[in-house]
């Protein structure tokens, strides 16, 4: 099995490292992540300045762009084969609920998904990397559960949100559905050297909906979450209502 690796904190992060240690004899892993730490870059790609690829004394590659520029130069030209499978992460900090929408980790995941390739994006749910190692012990046991599985069947895309528990105190693999949080918090203002108002964006807002079936239920729970994504945003729901509306509105 070839397996591309990225992240979105960059390649030099602890959450890339350990993930790479647990998964590397699964098959060929190939790490292609950003050089910097790039969260909160969803889905971004870089169309006005030029990427460049570097290679690191451990073997990783590095480019000087978002999460998805790193899986998107990787597929179009730079690996010179497609993989088995895309692995995203383990990012410093959940992405639950809302947070998928923003997250870098998923967005490279995303963008393997977008190629037809089966992808799981893997987060810790606080930040600071405690019981890391713990961590990847249980993202390696889903990567070997799905090998199978994303060599046999079309592409999916699955979300995976780690407690910072130590391996015994973690409890099984739980699908569940996206949760809701509240709005982010109010910028942090402040005035700059040359007295100009800068913002500085807040940080995000509590559950909003939290209850049973969520991932935020389950990994407060101490369940390792897994919710599958997909990528069509249409209000199928609403599509006819909208239609009869419009058609009114004539």
């Amino acid at each position: 099995m070839k397996i591309l690796l990225s992240n979105d904190d960059g390649y030099q992060a602890p959450g890339i490292v350990a993930l790479y240690e647990a998964i590397k004899d699964l098959g060929d892993v190939e790490v292609v992540a950003p050089e910097h730490n790039n969260s909160a870059k969803s889905n971004a790609l870089t169309l006005h300045s030029p990427l460049y690829v570097h290679q690191a004394g451990n073997g990783f590659r590095y480019v000087n762009g978002t999460p998805a520029d790193c899986v998107h130069v990787a597929l179009t030209g730079l690996l010179g084969y497609r993989p088995d499978l895309v692995v995203s992460g383990i990012n410093n900090g959940a992405n639950m609920g809302d947070d998928t929408i923003y997250s870098g980790t998923v967005g490279a995941a995303m963008e393997g998904y977008l190629f037809g390739i089966p992808a799981i994006a893997f987060s810790q749910t606080q930040k600071g990397w405690a019981h890391l190692d713990d961590a990847a012990r249980m993202a390696r046991e889903l990567v070997q559960r799905m090998l199978a599985k994303a060599a046999a069947d079309k592409p999916w895309l699955l979300n995976v949100n780690i407690p910072n528990l130590p391996y015994g105190e973690l409890k099984p693999f739980k699908v569940c559905r996206l949760g809701r949080r509240h709005a982010a918090e109010k910028v942090i203002s402040q005035t700059s050297p040359h007295g100009e108002t800068m913002y500085w964006i807040g940080g995000a807002g509590p559950a909003k909906d939290d209850a049973d079936g969520t991932d935020f239920h389950a990994t407060a729970q101490g369940h390792v979450s897994i919710t599958p994504l997909k990528v069509d945003l249409t209000d199928h729901d609403e599509l006819a209502s909208w239609a009869a509306a419009i058609q009114a509105g004539r």
